[in-house]
């Protein structure tokens, strides 16, 4: 079993090794592997939806204009935190890829390429955008500031970036609000 297959209907799960379940596994695995024990056929569950990843980093191998901002909210053992990082490349596949335990990146219900990364600290959130066009260095800076210092609004992100989920809605072919206006994205 893929783990696109299970979508909530307010997000389009791209890749999961969240809450992985043998139990949806188990019929197909025990066709192909019959004499594999309870330990072996959980492993090898894990290797394949692994390779999945790289099935969806080739599907999402698009190249944007711009740069990918990333907007985090860090969970640590001492608390959350708000950071940022970015995607030189610009490339969509180049967010799929994590050092946390556990990791599930979707498109939200507004559009937005989003990550969910579990580690032994707590989970850390993730927010994927690309710059627009139009955006200056020092309007940048100053976000990326913004972010930083927890100060950093909706408002301000979409401000100077735009959503990924219609390139990937694109690709996998599922439905996403379109904005109300096409200046203004949705509000959170």
């Amino acid at each position: 079993m893929n783990s696109t297959q299970s979508r909530p209907k307010d997000k389009h799960i791209i890749w999961s090794d969240i809450n992985l379940d043998l139990e949806d596994w188990r019929s197909d695995l025990q066709a192909e592997y019959p004499k594999f024990t309870e330990e072996e056929l959980y492993g090898k569950m894990c290797e394949i939806n692994a390779d999945y990843l790289d099935d969806e980093r080739a599907n999402l191998n698009i190249r944007l204009s711009q740069p990918i901002l990333v907007v985090a909210d860090i969970g640590r053992w001492n608390g959350r935190f708000s950071g940022y990082a970015e995607i030189k490349s610009g490339k969509i596949c180049d967010c799929l890829y994590s050092k946390m335990d556990r990791c599930e990146w979707y498109v939200d219900k507004y559009g937005d390429l989003r990550a969910d990364a579990i580690h032994h600290d707590g989970t850390n959130h993730y927010l994927y955008r690309v710059y627009k066009d139009t955006a200056t260095e020092t309007q940048i800076d100053n976000l990326k500031e913004k972010i930083y210092l927890g100060r950093a609004t909706r408002t301000d992100i979409t401000r100077l970036t735009k959503r990924l989920g219609d390139e990937i809605a694109a690709v996998y072919g599922f439905p996403i609000p379109k904005p109300k206006n096409k200046n203004k994205e949705y509000e959170r």
